[in-house]
């Protein structure tokens, strides 16, 4: 029998799906709520910014118009809280588009630490990389 999915678990996953959407329809105004104006992260292009504006700026305006298709993968989502704060990692998958307009599969993973305001989630720090290359076997 499944365990029952609790309230955090649901507002986690309802964040990254509202997420997701904003990605997908490159939405960085309905993104913003979602993040804190103090947000700290790390990204596939953004080496370390600090602050909303810079998130958008150094991540989501340079990797977001390049891909398409991304999609979190909430089979494999693990989360966790502690008080006010709770936790994610979760992979990911998405298309980049080389400049000829050929797509190529782009997966990653995400790391998330949320911090509750009122009834909702904000992300306080985000983590999204690409998955690492595998090896061919020696």
């Amino acid at each position: 029998m499944a365990e029952p999915v609790s309230s955090t678990e649901q507002q986690v996953r309802a964040w990254l799906l509202a997420l997701q959407e904003c990605v997908r329809r490159q939405d960085y105004v309905a993104a913003r709520p979602l993040f804190a104006p103090t947000v700290v992260a790390f990204g596939t292009a953004a080496a370390l910014v600090a602050g909303l504006a810079a998130l958008e700026e150094a991540q989501w305006r340079q990797v977001w118009p390049t891909i398409t298709d991304f999609t979190f993968d909430l089979a494999r989502l693990r989360w966790g809280e502690s008080g006010d704060l709770v936790w994610a990692a979760v992979p990911w998958t998405s298309r980049g588009r080389r400049p000829d307009g050929t797509l190529f599969p782009r997966p990653g993973r995400a790391t998330l630490i949320f911090q509750r305001s009122g009834q909702r989630l904000q992300a306080i720090h985000s983590h999204f990389s690409l998955a690492p290359a595998l090896s061919p076997p020696p």
